[in-house]
C-alpha cells in the first residue's frame, strides 16, 4: 500500500478541497478537506474517511491511521501547524 493509491481512492470516492496522504509500511496520516465535514463531529468525520479505506484496513495494508478531517474554515487556521 502507497500513499498514491490511498490518496486516489479518497479523491475518487469523497469531494474533497484537499487530500494530504503521507506515511509507509502500513502508517498513514491522511489530512482531508471539505465542505462535507461541516456538519459531522469529530467522530463521525474520520467514520467518513474509515469507510473508504476499509478493505485496506482489514486486510491490514493500513494498521496504524490517523485523520485530520476538516472544515475548510477549519484548515485555513491549522494549515500554518501540520
Amino acid at each position: 500500500m502507497n500513499t498514491e493509491i490511498i490518496k486516489e481512492k479518497l479523491e475518487k470516492a469523497l469531494t474533497l478541497d484537499v487530500c494530504i496522504v503521507k506515511g509507509e509500511s502500513g502508517t498513514f496520516q491522511v489530512i482531508a478537506v471539505s465542505d462535507m465535514f461541516i456538519d459531522m463531529n469529530r467522530v463521525k468525520k474520520q467514520q467518513t474517511i474509515y469507510a473508504h479505506l476499509s478493505e485496506e484496513i482489514a486486510s491490514n495494508a493500513i494498521h496504524a491511521l490517523t485523520i485530520k478531517a476538516l472544515t475548510p474554515d477549519e484548515w485555513q487556521k491549522q494549515k500554518h501547524f501540520i
